[in-house]
């Protein structure tokens, strides 16, 4: 199952995170404390999604 980009960069955004800066192939968000580099791709498979969330310091919601 495919989780969408947009929604997984919302939850973030939700709790705190803020777009820090575009690299080449990922943008990264920041809370911070914590940075977190997110694919530049439409969709994300759920156990990378999840993985992204634990990295954050969040429950995963995938």
């Amino acid at each position: 199952m495919s989780i969408k980009r947009r929604d997984l960069i919302s939850y973030l955004e939700e709790n705190g995170f803020y777009l820090l800066r575009e690299g080449r192939k990922h943008s990264i968000y920041t809370d911070g404390i914590r940075v977190v580099p997110i694919k530049r791709k439409r969709e994300l498979d759920r156990i990378t999604a999840n993985e992204l969330c634990k990295q954050a310091g969040l429950e995963p919601k995938f």
